[in-house]
């Protein structure tokens, strides 16, 4: 009788102490790892989104509509899968911005342009900016946006520095803000 007792007891404490006891202690411990995983996740589309509508601003395209239902919503593999979605259209619009119309064009009026030791960061004193040589009016003109944020054209990247030229050709200018260096190109 008391062997049975004994062994009563020990099966009684191992069920005490198995996973499913400790299961709600766990449970309660999941909720703020929950939420910061939402919340992490609300933070990368919300830079997702940001980045895309600021290259789509930068080519002229329209942003990409949202209605924010992430954040209305309760489901986090929902909220996963919009991340990815704006995670693709962020990678899309990367890709579109590195390849402007003209790159080619732009390339050769940056070889003339540029400072060799500096590229696309050529700054050399003259009031001329950048990789394309642009001036402060011209930036103010056809990258007001970027002038604000990043400042003058030589800390702009390169295909921002593309795209800006490219505003000024649509404008009708053409080329022919590069009078030498676009006819050594065969531009003009």
């Amino acid at each position: 009788m008391k062997n049975l007792f004994v062994r009563l007891f020990v099966v009684a404490a191992v069920l005490a102490l198995s996973p499913s006891a400790v299961a709600p202690t766990r449970t309660a411990d999941a909720a703020p790892v929950k939420a910061a995983a939402n919340k992490r996740v609300l933070g990368q589309i919300d830079r997702l989104r940001r980045t895309t509508w600021r290259l789509q601003e930068l080519m002229g395209r329209p942003k990409t509509p949202t209605h924010y239902a992430e954040r209305r919503s309760p489901d986090h593999q929902y909220r996963l899968w919009v991340r990815d979605l704006w995670k693709h259209r962020a990678t899309r619009a990367h890709r579109q911005a590195t390849n402007p119309p003209r790159k080619a064009a732009w390339l050769c009026i940056h070889r003339y342009e540029r400072n060799p030791a500096q590229g696309w960061g050529t700054r050399t004193g003259n009031g001329y900016y950048g990789g394309l040589q642009m001036d402060i009016a011209f930036q103010r003109a056809y990258g007001p946006e970027l002038l604000r944020r990043r400042g003058t054209a030589d800390n702009w990247r390169w295909f921002e520095q593309m795209w800006v030229a490219e505003r000024a050709y649509r404008s009708g200018r053409g080329f022919y803000p590069w009078p030498n260096t676009a006819r050594f190109c065969g531009l003009i």
